[in-house]
């Protein structure tokens, strides 16, 4: 006699909080780039924004995690560490998983129009972009890495939109082709991991070298190294103290330092780099404190 093992309520909603991936949030941080570049930290106004568009980010992403995830179920149990995901073990069912993404996702825009219609804008453009990714663009090589990048602009973006802070051509820069930097790491992550034989976890893998992928993150790091220190150069204080100029130290560094993690192919998942190397957060942190001077006190 033979017995059916059925999960548990508990155990769906617990895989469901698990395919949202809430650890992977992190990089909605990126809102708060436009804020406190802009010297808007401490507008209360301008945190409330930010604040929503946060919010407004890790619905939407969150949405977008589960529709990813039942559309790559297949490939996602041939691969050695995403058959663990809830959806591809079972645990949650394609159906529970389609509907909650579809709340998530218009529950992310509901959140971003209390801020501005801008920030709604954005954040429709970012739910548009990822779905059409999902289902038709995910395997078209140089397509699928320039959308992955467009995310971590977009998020970027975000916070200037629900701000109403103008962004200058600079930041517009840095924050482009860093995206693009993080994003073909992350490809070249999974092209180094998986190998040539793996490629039916991901099929546009079949179409890059590591040495693109390394040609490519190696542009872009030089690109965003420069314009950051455009930027920097640029910017002036009254106390006549260089500090937004000496911030391209820590910023070059921690460039350098992200950039062995990419070299070591560990750069898959780059929230769990940013939660685990101490050295990486020291750099950010010495880079944050010299442009909050430079900013707010310079």
């Amino acid at each position: 006699m033979t017995t059916t093992v059925t999960p548990v309520r508990t155990d769906v909603a617990r895989g469901v909080v698990r395919a949202a991936r809430p650890r992977q949030w992190i990089k909605n941080v990126l809102v708060l780039a436009a804020p406190a570049l802009g010297g808007q930290l401490t507008d209360v106004d301008a945190l409330v924004a930010a604040a929503v568009a946060f919010v407004a980010f890790s619905l939407a992403a969150s949405g977008v995690y589960l529709v990813n995830d039942v559309r790559d179920i297949e490939e996602d149990r041939a691969h050695p560490r995403k058959r663990y995901r809830p959806i591809a073990a079972g645990i949650v069912p394609t159906g529970t998983a389609v509907a909650v993404a579809v709340v998530l996702l218009l529950a992310a825009l509901a959140v971003s129009s209390l801020a501005t219609w801008q920030l709604a804008a954005v954040v429709g453009t970012y739910e548009a972009v990822s779905l059409v990714y999902c289902f038709w663009l995910k395997d078209e090589p140089v397509i699928d890495i320039a959308i992955i990048a467009s995310g971590f602009l977009l998020r970027a973006v975000a916070g200037g939109a629900a701000a109403g802070i103008e962004l200058s051509q600079w930041f517009l820069l840095a924050a482009s082709f860093g995206s693009l930097f993080m994003a073909a790491g992350k490809r070249y992550a999974e092209a180094v991991t998986l190998g040539p034989g793996e490629a039916a976890t991901r099929r546009s893998l079949r179409d890059y070298s590591a040495t693109y992928l390394r040609f490519v993150w190696s542009v872009s790091a030089a690109i965003l190294i420069m314009t950051y220190s455009l930027w920097a150069f640029e910017s002036r204080t009254t106390s006549g103290t260089p500090w937004a100029a000496m911030s391209i130290a820590p910023f070059v560094l921690a460039v350098l330092r992200y950039a062995v993690d990419v070299d070591a192919a560990r750069a898959d998942e780059p929230e769990e780099i940013a939660l685990s190397d101490r050295v990486l957060e020291s750099l950010g942190l010495i880079w944050a404190v010299l442009v909050a001077i430079a900013v707010y006190a310079g």
